[in-house]
This record gives structure tokens, C-alpha cells and sequence, in this order.
């Protein structure tokens, strides 16, 4: 039995039922693009958010039946798969790659349609608990600081109960750029949580043939200088509205096989692990566990 498939059965017993696809109305696509953030930022469509706002009332329809038709036959429209890239510099040295950090600008109608997908897929995930209730990152009503409060309590309690405490703490470098795609889609995750059939190949949909390209301002020149498009192979959309929520998908059977001799609290790719045990032995015994488990 391949590990991953090991993990997902060790974590939930059996597959969930498949998730049930429903249409979208005109009045729901009228709400979500109302919803949006009023930006003059576009995508290389240069069509932002703004306009889109603007030109509701005379859209709302064709881009429903269009939503409709995605939704019908499991295909994501290729034309919204295409992102710009631009660096935006975090600190320090000016001329270190390392220091910026990649902002991704995606088409203003690729939002409506994801936020159709994420609603759908969110809904399901919910009513079936599937989520991790370890997991604090990109969830309704969970922040930083529930997961601090989370931390520190744990620590508190078991200092109080006179245990020993020990943590691990791990940041998944770029954890959003190395997400398997098979993985993700058919061998183990997607597949064993019951998105399947057109549901699982909008998905397949949505992560094949995406194609990016970077975008930097020559300050010399005074102009923007474009790269040309390059396809990815891996990872989920940096910007997206679905892009963070398959990535704690895709990690989200980790808590629940680590939980029996730990407490994890993740914050996205941000995994903390906290030990409590009687004496020093027993502690790093679970400590070797957990370290053996991560390295499957």
C-alpha cells in the first residue's frame, strides 16, 4: 500500500461521498461580483475589478450561463488561467531575489468563478467535517491569534499538570508552489475526499495548462519589462480565491495522523507541534514519532 494512501485511510477509515453539483443563478453571480473589492489592478486581460462592478447589470447573465456550462462539463475557461507576476520587495538588500516576494495578478473575472467553485466545494467539505479543526489558516472566523491562544494554552495546561513540554515548529518553504498536482487530483486527496467524476476534472481543469509570466518596472527606461508566458507544472495560483483552500486540502490528513502523540496547530503552511509527556523518555519518544511520520 503506497504511504499517502496509508495516511488517508489511517485518518478518515473510508472515502466520503461524492460531492453534488448545483447551478448557479443570475442573482448569485449578481451578488459575488457586487462582493468584490473595488481595484484598478488588472491582469493581463486589463480588465479590472472596477469595470467589472460597473458593467454588472449588462454581464451578470451571459457570465452565469458560462459558469453553468463550466460547471456542466467539468472544464475551468482557459482563457482565465493565464497570471502576471510582479515581485513586491519585503526588505533588505534591493538586489537579492530572496527579499521579494512574488504578487500574482489574476484576470477579474477568473474571481467570479472561482468564488462559485470555492462556495460549492466549501459547503460539502463543512457539512461532512472533512476540514482539520487544527488547521487556522484560510478558515471563516479563524486568525493568527486563535491559533496563538491555541498554543499557549496548550503549553500553560501542561505546565500547570507538571509535564514536560517540547515543540517542533516547521514552515513549509514555498509550500504553495510544490503541491503535486497527481497527488492533489486523483491518486490520493481530492479523489478520497469525494470530489469526483465532472467535479474532480473542473479541478483537474483548473490547475492544468496555467501559464504565467513576470512583469517588472525598468526604472532607466521608465516601462514595464514582460517576460514571456511559461507553463506551470506544480503548485496552486499564488492570488487565487480556490488556491489556498487546496493547499490545506492537500496537508490536511497530516494533523490527523500526528495527533495521537502530539498537538499540531497549522496556520497554512505553518505546521507547530507541541509534546507533553511525564518524563523525558516518553517525550522524545513522541517526538521521534512524529519526526519518522514526517519523513514518509
Amino acid at each position: 500500500m503506497d504511504s499517502h494512501t496509508h495516511f488517508m485511510e489511517q485518518a478518515f477509515n473510508k472515502p466520503h461521498p461524492s460531492m453534488e453539483c448545483k447551478c448557479t443563478t443570475t442573482k448569485e453571480v449578481e451578488r459575488i461580483t457586487k462582493s468584490l473589492k473595488t481595484k484598478n489592478s488588472y491582469g493581463y486581460d486589463e480588465i479590472s475589478t472596477e469595470i467589472l462592478k460597473i458593467s454588472c447589470p449588462f454581464i451578470s447573465s451571459p457570465i452565469n450561463y458560462i459558469c453553468n456550462k463550466m460547471l456542466f462539463w467539468g472544464v475551468f475557461p482557459d482563457r482565465l488561467k493565464y497570471s502576471t507576476i510582479k515581485p513586491l520587495h519585503k526588505n533588505d538588500d534591493r538586489c537579492e531575489v530572496s527579499y521579494y516576494r512574488p504578487v500574482s495578478l489574476l484576470t477579474s473575472f477568473s474571481k467570479i468563478f472561482e468564488i462559485v467553485m470555492h462556495r460549492m466545494i466549501l459547503k460539502y467539505l463543512t457539512n461532512y467535517n472533512i476540514l482539520s479543526t487544527e488547521q487556522y489558516g484560510f478558515r471563516l472566523g479563524l486568525r493568527t491569534d486563535n491559533a496563538t491562544y491555541k498554543l499557549t494554552t496548550e503549553i500553560l495546561n501542561s505546565m500547570k499538570n507538571k509535564l514536560l513540554v517540547g515543540g517542533k515548529f516547521c514552515d513549509l518553504e514555498k509550500g504553495f508552489c510544490y503541491v503535486n498536482h497527481d497527488i492533489l487530483l486523483y491518486e490520493y486527496k481530492l479523489k478520497f475526499y469525494g470530489i469526483s467524476d465532472k467535479n474532480l476534472q473542473l479541478y483537474q481543469s483548473y490547475l492544468d495548462n496555467r501559464y504565467c509570466r513576470t512583469e517588472i518596472y525598468n526604472d532607466s527606461e521608465n516601462s514595464n519589462k514582460v517576460s514571456n508566458w511559461t507553463k506551470g507544472r506544480h503548485g496552486v495560483p499564488q492570488g487565487s480565491i480556490l488556491g489556498p483552500l487546496l493547499f490545506i486540502l492537500y496537508i490536511n490528513d497530516l494533523t490527523k495522523i500526528i495527533n495521537k502523540t502530539s498537538t499540531p496547530i497549522n496556520f497554512a503552511d505553518d505546521t507547530s507541534n507541541l509534546f507533553a509527556h511525564s518524563n523525558l523518555m516518553g517525550l522524545n519518544k513522541n517526538i521521534c514519532i512524529v519526526f519518522t511520520t514526517f519523513n514518509k
